[in-house]
């Protein structure tokens, strides 16, 4: 099993910044990618960005937040980060943390590719 714990989340107002973090802990040598989806209310979980943990290096990014976010990985302290910037309204939403174990190269922005999932951090933009 393994488990992550997201946290970073909070109120900025258009145009700020906030840093996730999803720390893991558990089996995580069993991971081989993580990401982070996010779902605002009365909407479906998207995938916001992922990475490879491993030796490759693959960044994937859902079209709305390229050259906005950045996924980034500290395998030493199996955390993984999400730096948003230019933050918009259209951003709010609960960001989850996800971790998945197939091996193989995926579309990684893909929610039933995950094993193991967060509880979530609220991120909410004011305009």
């Amino acid at each position: 099993q393994v488990q992550l714990v997201e946290s970073g989340g909070g109120s900025v107002q258009a145009g700020g910044s906030l840093r996730l973090s999803c720390a893991a802990s558990g089996y995580t040598s069993s991971t081989n990618y993580m990401g982070w989806f996010r779902q605002a209310p009365g909407k479906e979980r998207e995938g916001v960005a992922a990475i490879y943990t491993g030796g490759r290096s693959a960044y994937y990014y859902a079209d709305s937040v390229k050259g906005r976010f950045t996924i980034s990985r500290d395998n030493a302290k199996n955390t993984v980060y999400l730096q948003m910037n230019s933050l918009k309204p259209d951003d709010t939403a609960m960001y989850y943390c996800a971790a998945g174990t197939r091996n193989g190269w995926f579309s990684l922005l893909l929610p039933h590719l995950y094993n193991y999932w967060g509880q979530g951090t609220q991120v909410t933009v004011s305009s």
